[in-house]
């Protein structure tokens, strides 16, 4: 039976944290050739390629990410038997890389990743990375995140390197918030005309959702302002007199404190949550049952 080189893992290891093969080399004290032979060498045990050329830079492929994360856990097991010996300790854990729309809401959020905090094992370590939706999916087609979390629904990916697939998590009522004085005197939208709003951007899903709405009803809003940041929405929503269209989370405390007020919860309307993954060989389970969870309605 055959067995894997350490020896070519580590060298493997090193290169995938650096990023570069020149500068490794030069840390290792080793000619750029023999490195690239040894990274060689390992592809050719695993049966896959592990590294690929993108405008003169090493990228990981999945089989690449994958092996870099068993590296990273069989190196730091080295770290972790000095500790024992040393100190008697022995941590363990599971790594996940969690991607998120840095526009989204942060209540979402934190109930995502509910089961990971009241974990008592003390065997994960997680990490959360805000972005951009195109970084966050270019990140996600270069394997650094093992799920990216979005309040916009993706259109199926035509290409072979991000095919990404979309998962619906939970949804969030929209409702209609503005400050007391601005109580409208019927049901909409006859007692809102003379009114003002702030809303999401035109692109922005609660956007389009309120806009159909709107045109289910024949009114056009009289616009004082738009944002597609939930917290700067709730902002504009606590202090520009104006109304707008929100999940009530995002209000709670305005709510509670009597310095917003709901007006009328908008029928069928809702914000969504999806997670995004790429179909892969090797899905983590953290991921895995993260995602098992049934959809929810938060309120």
């Amino acid at each position: 039976m055959s067995r894997l080189n350490y020896h070519h893992l580590y060298y493997f290891w090193r290169v995938a944290a650096e990023g570069n093969l020149t500068r490794t080399a030069e840390l290792l004290h080793v000619s750029q050739s023999a490195l690239s032979a040894q990274i060689r060498q390992l592809e050719e045990r695993m049966g896959k390629p592990l590294f690929e050329r993108r405008n003169r830079a090493l990228v990981l492929t999945e089989a690449g990410r994958q092996v870099f994360n068993y590296a990273e856990v069989i190196f730091a097991k080295g770290e972790e038997l000095e500790s024992l010996i040393s100190r008697g300790i022995e941590p363990e854990y599971q790594r996940l890389r969690i991607g998120m729309l840095s526009s989204m809401s942060r209540n979402f959020i934190e109930g995502f990743i509910e089961p990971l905090l009241n974990r008592t094992d003390r065997k994960v370590h997680f990490s959360l990375h805000a972005r951009g939706l195109a970084n966050l999916l270019d990140g996600l087609a270069r394997h650094e995140f093992d799920v990216v979390l979005t309040n916009t629904q993706l259109q199926p990916s035509g290409s072979p390197e991000a095919a990404w697939q979309s998962q619906l998590l939970a949804r969030q009522p929209l409702s209609i918030i503005g400050p007391p004085q601005c109580e409208p005197a019927a049901a909409f939208p006859e007692g809102y005309d003379g009114l003002r709003w702030v809303l999401p951007g035109e692109h922005h899903e609660i956007r389009r959702g309120f806009d159909g709405y709107c045109s289910l009803h024949q009114y056009r809003p009289d616009i004082l302002a738009e944002a597609d940041d939930m917290a700067m929405l709730r902002l504009l929503a606590r202090d520009s007199g104006a109304l707008s269209v929100l999940p009530e989370v995002v209000v709670k405390d305005e709510l509670e404190q009597g310095r917003l007020r709901r007006f009328e919860r908008l029928p069928n309307v809702y914000e969504n949550f999806y997670a995004i993954t790429l179909p892969r060989e090797f899905m983590p389970s953290l991921v895995s049952e993260l995602l098992a969870r049934p959809l929810k309605e938060l309120t």
